[in-house]
């Protein structure tokens, strides 16, 4: 199991992150999660389709529920061969709570609680907080990776608009 601990800063604290780190070009690994009802979701699940992969430390953070949010109202308009998947630690209960409340039903929102295995596989576990690290990755319908970003700092928000660009080169 990788560590990298200059990848990313907790305020002014460096965090440890565990896994690898995955570049454009790279096929996206298949990892499991668990859905609001605790079944288990698997990237593999939407072969075919075009993913992003938002990942947020958690949803009851304002830079996360922004980010949540902004694809959610994105996904509205994109093309049915696209999926965005959200995912966090939180627990699935807390998720679906969170949905729920912030009315959020377009988008895939799925934990990384149990086992943490997403973050393992797509280098965004916070050793030190077992949160996930702020990250967007697009992922082809091959299941080739074509954008990733690690967000270096915990306060900081993805570049939403590189990320949007980057899907829509694929569906082009």
């Amino acid at each position: 199991m990788e560590e990298h601990t200059s990848a990313f800063l907790w305020g002014d604290q460096p965090m440890t992150i565990i896994g690898r780190r995955l570049s454009v070009g790279e096929k996206a690994p298949d990892f499991s999660v668990l859905a609001n009802d605790f079944s288990e979701v698997k990237l593999s699940d939407s072969a075919g389709k075009v993913r992003l992969i938002s990942v947020v430390p958690s949803l009851d953070t304002s830079i996360c529920d922004a980010q949540t949010r902004r694809f959610n109202r994105e996904a509205a308009g994109l093309d049915p061969q696209v999926v965005i998947l959200t995912i966090s630690a939180d627990h699935p209960i807390s998720q679906k709570r969170w949905c729920g409340a912030a009315g959020v039903d377009q988008v895939r929102v799925l934990s990384d609680y149990m086992e943490m295995n997403f973050g393992e596989a797509y280098g965004t576990w916070i050793k030190e907080r077992r949160l996930e690290q702020r990250a967007i990755f697009v992922v082809d319908d091959g299941d080739l990776i074509t954008y990733v970003e690690y967000v270096p700092v915990i306060g900081q928000h993805p570049d939403y608009e590189a990320a949007l660009l980057a899907l829509e080169g694929i569906l082009e």
